[in-house]
């Protein structure tokens, strides 16, 4: 694979670097986020199942959650998961009840 990063779009420098999720020119201040193929989106589930927006999801693993005296049990149905470019590599952004609002990893979900 090739690591050549893009020249900046607002004054054509060479000299762009990465930070986290953006690319960055060190001569103009420019910040954007570089262009991902459509085929690079693919989000798969732990066994190899590919998720969408709107699929449920079941955990595979126990969670233990920051701030909770329990963890997310094995089982677990989420409903209604929303794919996302999330920190960390966590890439389902959902509603897990008892829970609230949080991100998961589409490493520790099944498809149903």
């Amino acid at each position: 694979m090739s690591d050549v990063l893009p020249p900046c779009p607002a004054c054509g420098s060479e000299y762009t670097y990465e930070l986290d999720p953006l690319l960055v020119c060190p001569e103009c201040a420019h910040e954007w986020t570089p262009a991902v193929p459509e085929a690079a989106k693919v989000v798969k589930d732990a066994v190899g199942n590919r998720l969408a927006d709107g699929d449920t999801v079941t955990v595979v693993k126990d969670l233990k959650v920051k701030g909770f005296a329990t963890a997310i049990k094995v089982g677990t149905k989420v409903r209604n998961i929303r794919l996302v470019d999330g920190v960390g590599g966590h890439d389902i952004d959902c509603k897990v009840d008892g829970f609230g609002p949080m991100q998961l990893k589409s490493s520790v979900v099944k498809k149903v």
